[in-house]
């Protein structure tokens, strides 16, 4: 059970980090500031996700 439980776990954050990544890409970011968010959520998946969240750059959100 907790095998499976922690592949779930991996593959949410997996997912989410994938959301993430593309969201910095359809950001009006600057490049650099695209990479550096994206090595962020790369190198520390679920620590670069959570700052992210509070403080990266969005997408083309509507309200």
């Amino acid at each position: 059970m907790g095998s499976t439980f922690n592949s779930l776990v991996g593959l949410v954050i997996l997912a989410l980090d994938i959301w993430a990544i593309v969201n910095v890409l359809k950001s009006k970011a600057e490049i650099g500031m695209m990479v550096l968010w994206i090595l962020l959520i790369v190198l520390l998946p679920v620590l670069g996700l959570i700052i992210w969240a509070i403080a990266g750059p969005r997408g083309n959100v509507r309200l």
